[in-house]
């Protein structure tokens, strides 16, 4: 029988799995637009509004063609069929690509309000988030171009999104966006190991499956590694406030307060030991980045009637 339209409707909600990335994608907007703003004296306006909302909703495009073409293979396995509304029934496919297409209609909307520049990383982001699970391309299923993909159209591409609203011309903060991709290719990795066993009997290719699991656990600890790097190296040339270490430094204690996690930043159980630190440091970033926005509010607004 075919599901009521109530429950497509819970479904495709559920199929855009918004917890997931939200708490990521907010931040790294937001830190592109103050990198771009504060060295140029440019005041914050609604244009971070809308391209936020555009990021959103591409990750949320990219998570919803994924579901949708990774149906049959999730159908292999019990815990991931009932999390997929495509796998378990609650979403028709024909359903889910209306969506999907709706998504991305209104996603370049919000793009093009942020100017030529960000609309064109937009779309760039799409092409990303579509190729990357559609079944003729499928860059998930190949080594290198699925990381490559998956960081760029979820980290680096997204953080470049809220730079171009206000500035072009990145110079430095390119190191930056680099320590955003190589972190996000911690993530990507991560994600190949939890699904590792799944993806091999599904017949991919992906990255971690042609290292083995091991040189991928190496792999992932070295782009974290490389990703130190590059931020240390904007940190040095001044793309940050200084009194912005201050605040990561108070942030890191409060994070700890925290009981330890028992699941990863998608919820699942952790497959390294990486995995249960993910919520407390994403924790850690949206609590600095945060004090950094409201400073900048603060002095956009409050400050000159003072």
């Amino acid at each position: 029988m075919n599901p009521s339209l109530s429950i497509q409707l819970r479904g495709i909600v559920q199929l855009t799995r918004w917890k997931e990335y939200v708490p990521f994608v907010v931040p790294l907007t937001i830190v592109g637009a103050l990198l771009a703003a504060r060295p140029n004296d440019m005041l914050l306006d609604w244009r971070l509004i809308a391209v936020t909302l555009a990021n959103i909703l591409a990750v949320a495009y990219a998570f919803m063609i994924n579901d949708i073409e990774d149906a049959p293979d999730d159908a292999r396995d019990p815990d991931r069929a009932a999390r997929n509304p495509v796998s378990s029934g609650r979403v028709g496919v024909r359903m889910g690509y209306a969506a999907c297409r709706l998504v991305a209609a209104a996603t370049l909307i919000m793009y093009a309000l942020g100017g030529v520049g960000v609309f064109m990383i937009g779309v760039l982001t799409l092409l990303l988030s579509h190729l990357y699970s559609w079944r003729p391309v499928r860059l998930k299923a190949w080594p290198v171009t699925d990381v490559v993909s998956h960081s760029l159209m979820l980290s680096g591409l997204l953080l470049l999104a809220g730079y171009f609203t206000y500035d072009s011309q990145p110079g430095i903060v390119w190191f930056v966006a680099a320590a955003a991709t190589l972190a996000s290719v911690y993530g990507q990795l991560y994600n190949q190991l939890r699904d590792f066993e799944t993806d091999k009997a599904a017949g991919l290719y992906n990255t971690a499956i042609i290292l083995g699991e091991d040189r991928t656990r190496y792999v992932m600890y070295a782009s974290v590694a490389l990703a130190g790097v590059c931020l240390l190296a904007a940190i040095v040339q001044g793309a940050f406030p200084l009194w912005l270490g201050l605040v990561l430094l108070i942030s890191i204690p409060i994070s700890m307060l925290m009981k330890k996690p028992q699941t990863d930043m998608r919820g699942t159980n952790v497959v390294d030991a990486s995995g249960s630190y993910q919520i407390q440091g994403l924790l850690v970033i949206n609590m600095t980045i945060g004090v950094w926005l409201a400073y900048a509010l603060f002095a956009q607004f409050i400050l000159p009637a003072l």
